[in-house]
């Protein structure tokens, strides 16, 4: 039974087309609707039975369809991997995707291809919970693809628009350059560890088993384990660990790799709240996750994925603070988001990352959707500077708005407790954990730990900044919008604005709700090995004077801990772990400068009056072209590739293989016939003349022989 969590959204893609033909546009929405909320509630109902969630038993199993790759040594099995971490994805997964298709009916009404629309979310969704509930790397990399492809499809939903095609190919293009890294990751695991299975893979770090790559006459511990890597000897898990973050990275849009996310906005706004706020952009947090166990004992490979995360974090945040366009503000805002947790996760507090990746798919989805009801209400006006005054037009979406703003901003009160969990928004607790555990990693000794501290309240400051501005700008104050626009909003359907409800619901108590299974004193129980636990992972209870476990200079457990997991019961290696009084108050100042730097500068006159950063500026200029990567890929990327490209079309092809080779022979043929053809004048008398010439000749050849034979 379990397999029909994955199976169900597939069906839906399948039968959409199909039905929409034969019965209408209206059953394609609702059978893939009603096949994505039997999956969701499923999805609630596993994790329930999976999890120790609210006091439950846990009960993590794996069930083996059938074997779909066996080659030698290579197997691969075809499975449904039912952990907690996979009970997490799912339920983010599905209720995000079931809301999404609600809305989709009432955003989509005015477009065409409706049943093809929802036959690619529905496609999405089955990549993507085929790649979360593997239980080996190849079914992981066919659903991680997969995505890959639906979110091509998505992203240029609308074909005949150039902006769209051209966003839908920088998005597969970008990932396919980190998943060049990840199927390299994935053969040096095969490489090492001669099998693909997460359990043996995770299992044989944990314990430091002996073993013997291909070719290798003698096996060796595989945390001290070297191999040949371009033309030197590394860290056996160190380049695996730096090669699966390299896929992470194009997937999850990180700093280098993340010029797709902002241009993906082209594909409708539900495909921005399903693919670039709660699922596909979480799958390298995900796989960086699932992996944890590499990463704790390849400190090298987490210091980068520290450092990553820790600059997204920042640089997608000051790009955000002079993008207009509403749907651009929130992407940038999603790259900055999964930045922290990233480097949450390079710090070893892989239990705060997801707890972030959870919370955030509610507050996301809700501030991408709250912008498609305001695009719809302004008659598909995207630009901020030419909306204001839309809270009088639209109340309802501006109160979501204003909660989706609180959570991503992180409102909450600092160490006051309801409950058994922090008082705040879902942002609030999720972030604050993410950016204690950074601070109580650095005081551990973890590498760059510190560095991603910093990042991550300088990111903070900024994130209220421009979230508040979207609000003062979009809803506040006297509106921009054309007198037509004003007088007559457009009407915005109950089908966009009821799955907003339960999105506001979670971006205001998911926190709270979750925070001791995630987090708290029941998250070892709750993970159930599913993840790694070291002295960093423990940063809620580190943040709060709870125990923490005992921990080397890089976060891995300790030298001579043995067989024995990081994560087990073990009194004996327990330290005592806290974080200072301004470190808990820190994220809130931070949200509070933001607020207060925002409402100085849009509530009082004219909003858009020249703000410390001036058009015509030099950094105003480097921010608002992203930190100029789209121009540098240009000239140092594209334009090159193009040329070299033209050159061979021309040059080497062209004059050259075709030159010489098919044309060259052409060439000679027709000239030789061109020449021949001259012989044939279509004259009688030449024909004539021709015969009594050629009889000429012959009548000489036969008396010259007899002549000779005298």
């Amino acid at each position: 039974m379990e397999a029909f969590v994955v199976l169900l959204p597939l069906f839906g893609a399948m039968l959409s087309m199909p039905v929409g033909r034969a019965f209408g546009v209206r059953a394609a929405q609702y059978l893939t609707t009603g096949v994505m909320a039997v999956t969701a509630l499923y999805a609630w109902a596993l994790f329930f039975d999976v999890t120790s969630a609210f006091g439950g038993a846990s009960n993590p199993r794996t069930i083996d369809l059938f074997t779909w790759v066996a080659s030698g040594d290579f197997v691969a099995t075809w499975s449904v991997r039912l952990d907690a971490l996979s009970a997490v994805m799912l339920i983010v997964i599905n209720s995000v995707s079931f809301l999404v298709h609600m809305y989709s009916i009432g955003y989509m009404k005015e477009y065409g291809e409706q049943p093809r629309f929802f036959a690619y979310l529905s496609l999405f969704t089955f990549a993507m919970l085929t790649l979360v509930t593997a239980d080996n790397l190849l079914q992981l990399f066919f659903g991680w693809e997969g995505v890959g492809l639906a979110s091509y499809l998505l992203i240029g939903f609308w074909f005949k628009k150039k902006s769209a095609n051209d966003a839908a190919i920088k998005a597969f293009v970008v990932n396919r350059v980190g998943d060049f890294g990840f199927a390299l990751g994935i053969m040096c695991i095969f490489y090492v560890f001669r099998t693909i299975e997460f359990d043996a893979i995770l299992d044989a770090v944990r314990a430091n088993a002996v073993v013997a790559p291909f070719g290798y006459d003698a096996g060796a511990p595989v945390r001290e384990l070297t191999i040949t890597f371009l033309g030197g000897e590394h860290h056996a898990l160190t380049v695996i660990g730096l090669l699966l973050f390299i896929g992470a990275m194009g997937k999850s849009a990180q700093f280098v790799l993340h010029t797709w996310l902002p241009d993906a906005m082209e594909g409708p706004t539900p495909v921005s709240a399903l693919i670039h706020a709660a699922t596909m952009v979480t799958a390298g947090v995900f796989l960086v996750c699932r992996m944890s166990a590499i990463y704790e004992y390849a400190p090298d490979a987490a210091l980068v994925v520290t450092l990553i995360g820790g600059i997204t974090a920042f640089f997608a945040a000051t790009v955000g603070l002079l993008q207009d366009d509403i749907k651009k503000i929130i992407a940038y805002s999603t790259c900055s988001q999964l930045g922290y947790m990233f480097f949450a996760a390079g710090v070893g507090a892989y239990d705060a990352a997801m707890f972030h990746l959870f919370t955030h798919a509610f507050f996301k989805a809700l501030l991408f959707l709250g912008a498609g009801a305001v695009i719809i209400g302004m008659h598909h006006e995207q630009d901020i500077k030419k909306m204001g005054g839309v809270r009088d037009l639209m109340p309802f979406t501006h109160m979501l708005m204003i909660i989706g703003t609180i959570a991503i901003t992180g409102v909450g009160v600092p160490g006051f407790y309801l409950f058994g969990a922090p008082l705040g928004t879902a942002g609030f607790v999720s972030k604050d954990i993410v950016i204690e555990g950074a601070f109580a990693a650095a005081e551990a000794g973890r590498a760059l730990a510190f560095f991603a501290f910093v990042m991550g309240i300088l990111a903070a400051v900024l994130t209220s900044f421009y979230s508040w501005r979207l609000i003062f700008l979009t809803f506040w104050g006297r509106s921009r919008a054309p007198e037509e626009v004003r007088k007559h909003p457009h009407a915005v359907p109950d089908a966009m604005m009821i799955p907003l409800a339960p999105l506001a619901i979670g971006a205001l108590a998911a926190g709270m709700a979750f925070y001791g299974d995630f987090v708290g004193k029941k998250s070892e129980a709750f993970w159930d090995g599913a993840l790694y636990f070291s002295a960093a992972g423990h940063a809620a209870e580190e943040a709060h004077g709870e125990a923490g476990y005992g921990a080397d200079a890089h976060g891995a457990p300790a030298a001579g801990s043995g067989e024995k997991p990081a994560y087990a019961d073990d009194k004996a290696s327990k330290e005592e772990h806290h974080v200072p009084g301004w470190v808990l108050w820190a994220p809130f100042w931070a949200m509070l400068a933001g607020l207060v730097g925002a409402s100085w500068h849009y509530m009082r006159g004219d909003p858009l009056r020249p703000g410390l950063l001036r058009p015509g500026g030099m950094i105003y200029g480097f921010l608002k072209n992203a930190w100029y990567f789209d121009r540098i890929y240009d000239v140092v990327i594209v334009k090159p590739a193009l040329a070299f490209g033209r050159f061979l079309w021309k040059t080497g092809d062209g004059k050259t293989i075709d030159g010489v080779g098919p044309d060259g022979v052409a060439a000679i043929v027709a000239a030789g016939a061109r020449r021949m053809v001259k012989l044939q004048s279509g004259y009688v008398y030449h024909y004539a003349f021709a015969m009594l010439v050629g009889i000429a000749i012959f009548v000489t050849f036969i008396l010259l022989r007899a002549g000779g034979g005298q």
